[in-house]
């Protein structure tokens, strides 16, 4: 019987993390007394399995539960809820691990070769950056992406808060947009798809129909199995994952962003950065960036980062990494240009270590 290993952190006594542990197995599996089940296939195949406790320290304890890949199918939605549903609810409970059998989710479809293929960024890091503030018509936006393309960066994104308010309807500002970055550089212009399933069908197509290759999508927002539907029914797009309501549901984050977000499909996470406005640990940061490069999607940190932190990144990131400065470049106004070159030109210049 194949199964994912999920790891949980469970705040405990050790008098009681053996019955916490069992209690967890059952509520993500059967969700019911097992003295109540007679089917001896489920009491086998299909009900938790404990496979460890580990003590680590300071009443929290590492437990890992098989559960059966069979309860999954190949539906994303369904690897949130047996991984994590009801437990979820427990407060002192954090998913910290998820070890799904390879084949079960196909994970990127892009990935950082086809990402590398598609800008030409070969041998550095990626450079992005992102069309702020919320509020301005489509045309002041698409002036800004222009401004972003023009300094040769490689991707130019919405924010995240940008959907299809009436100050700049999607269907008018993604054409503007597009083509404004087109003619100003060799950039990726990266819309945010937003809205319920159909509507975010129609967003991609009507990307797809402005020759754009990538956009943006929040799953957490949008949800895991439309994520999934979507990377699925357009192939060719390459997704970039924002990680907004990332914090609200007790799972680590090098799990998932660096692990679930690829394989619901995404081919770049972004992630807030140590040091910045708001941000995980550096060793948070890296090990979530190794899960997703493992999966072949490209790690992302931003949120606060300035052109003066760009070889301190590039260090501890490499070269398998896209940068994302927003604001700090913003700030230089009308001349985002020439800011921007500089960004592009720092990670361009970058003396990566092997």
């Amino acid at each position: 019987m194949t199964r994912i290993i999920a790891t949980y952190l469970v705040h405990a006594t050790p008098a009681e993390i053996e019955a916490r542990a069992r209690a967890i197995a059952i509520e993500q599996s059967v969700e019911m007394p097992l003295e109540a089940i007679a089917d001896d296939f489920i009491l086998r195949g299909i009900v938790g399995e404990v496979q460890s406790i580990a003590d680590r320290g300071g009443g929290v304890f590492a437990v890992r539960i098989g559960l059966a890949a069979s309860t999954i199918g190949a539906d994303a939605g369904q690897l949130f809820n047996m991984a994590f549903g009801n437990t979820s609810l427990q407060e002192d409970v954090v998913l910290a691990d998820l070890n799904v059998p390879p084949g079960l989710f196909p994970g990127p479809r892009v990935g950082i070769a086809g990402l590398r293929a598609r800008t030409g960024a070969v041998g550095r890091a990626f450079t992005a950056s992102a069309i702020k503030p919320q509020g301005l018509p489509p045309e002041r936006l698409a002036a800004i992406a222009a401004g972003f393309a023009a300094g040769g960066i490689d991707f130019v994104k919405d924010d995240h808060g940008l959907a299809d308010q009436h100050y700049a309807p999607f269907a008018a500002r993604v054409p503007l947009c597009a083509d404004a970055v087109r003619r100003a550089g060799h950039a990726r212009y990266v819309p945010s798809v937003t809205g319920s399933l159909d509507a975010m069908r129609a967003q991609i197509g009507l990307a797809r129909d402005c020759g754009l290759d990538c956009v943006m999508v929040a799953p957490m927002i949008a949800g895991p199995a439309n994520v999934r539907a979507l990377a699925d029914e357009f192939p060719g797009m390459a997704f970039l994952a924002h990680p907004t309501l990332g914090g609200a549901a007790r799972i680590a984050p090098e799990l998932l962003i660096g692990k679930l977000f690829p394989l619901l499909g995404a081919d770049a996470v972004i992630f807030p950065n140590y040091g910045g406005r708001f941000g995980y640990s550096p060793g948070t940061c890296a090990d979530l960036a190794a899960n997703a490069r493992g999966l072949g999607a490209v790690p992302v940190p931003a949120g606060g980062m300035t052109l003066a932190r760009v070889p301190e990144m590039l260090d501890f990131y490499g070269a398998d990494a896209m940068l994302l400065i927003g604001g700090s470049l913003l700030a230089a106004r009308e001349r985002l240009a020439e800011a921007t070159a500089r960004f592009a030109n720092a990670v361009a210049a970058h003396r990566y270590r092997k």
